[in-house]
């Protein structure tokens, strides 16, 4: 086992080092230079995969060493600490972004199975990139923290399907569960397409990350850690949804936005919506509900 574990920390590190476009790098930086303690910058998400970058929005999670210093805010630090991650807009270069915080404890922990919802180690069992580190030491830790994803998937998954099960379709039902344990827009179809998108990458990763699980659950106890996250991720969802009408500039309209981009049902904010935040994005969330704009 040591050998794979090796193997994944050695597979991690490589696609984590893999080269980006420039303006990523460049947004990247200008980010962490916004938060003191700034650790590391990954990028992740659907814009990763893709060539054209205008008009879509890049996903990135800024790691940082210490909340209070990082905000210096304290009620901003209290409430990533409380509800992690908060989440921030961003704009350079004619591209935008939006960028989540976590500390460097905080994203160890959401990477692993003692993490009580999927958000984090669902998004870094997929493909991910360091596109900046402070220094060596944060390249190491966040690598160590990303490679805790995949197992944890694994972990998940593996008690739930058959002993000869095609990798591949470890990975396509790992993800189909963690799809359903949020609220998303995204399509039924998104979970499968996601591996279908690289599957030497997944089949390549799969036995390492098979042999880096630490505990492997029964079938029945699996079954109860999914119930669990679902119940807790979609409240979760909700509760970052009303957060970020604090911290996200024109949350609720960025809200509107992604889930017409991932559902094709078109979104209109009212005037009384974007003048009461709160209150707006807790009457829509009900209504997108009953459209099936989210599951």
């Amino acid at each position: 086992m040591t050998v794979r574990v090796g193997e994944l920390q050695s597979l991690v590190a490589e696609e984590l080092a893999l080269p980006v476009e420039p303006q990523v790098t460049a947004m990247a930086a200008a980010i962490a230079a916004k938060h003191a303690t700034a650790r590391a910058v990954l990028f992740y998400g659907s814009c990763l995969r893709e060539t054209q970058l205008d008009g879509l929005m890049l996903d990135f999670y800024l790691i940082v060493g210490d909340y209070d210093q990082a905000f210096g805010k304290a009620w901003m630090a209290t409430a990533n600490r409380l509800l992690p991650p908060n989440v921030f807009p961003f704009e350079q270069g004619g591209l935008i972004a939006k960028y989540a915080v976590l500390s460097e404890a905080d994203f160890h922990r959401l990477n692993g199975p003692e993490a009580d919802n999927v958000s984090v180690w669902a998004r870094f069992a997929q493909p991910s990139r360091l596109v900046w580190a402070a220094d060596d030491e944060a390249r190491g830790t966040a690598t160590a923290s990303v490679a805790r994803a995949a197992p944890t998937l694994f972990a998940m998954t593996l008690p739930l399907m058959a002993a000869d099960t095609d990798p591949l379709d470890i990975w396509r039902t790992g993800f189909a569960r963690t799809y359903r344990a949020e609220l998303r827009a995204e399509r039924a179809n998104r979970p499968g397409s996601v591996v279908d998108a690289a599957p030497d990458r997944y089949a390549r990763f799969a036995a390492p990350a098979q042999e880096a699980v630490q505990d492997m659950l029964s079938a029945p106890a699996a079954e109860r850690r999914w119930r669990s996250f679902t119940r807790r991720g979609k409240a979760l969802t909700v509760a970052r949804l009303l957060k970020a009408t604090f911290t996200y500039a024109g949350g609720i309209d960025y809200l509107a936005w992604k889930i017409s981009r991932h559902s094709g049902q078109p979104i209109e904010i009212s005037p009384w919506q974007r003048r009461h935040p709160i209150l707006g994005a807790a009457t829509l969330v009900p209504r997108l509900l009953a459209r099936g704009a989210i599951r």
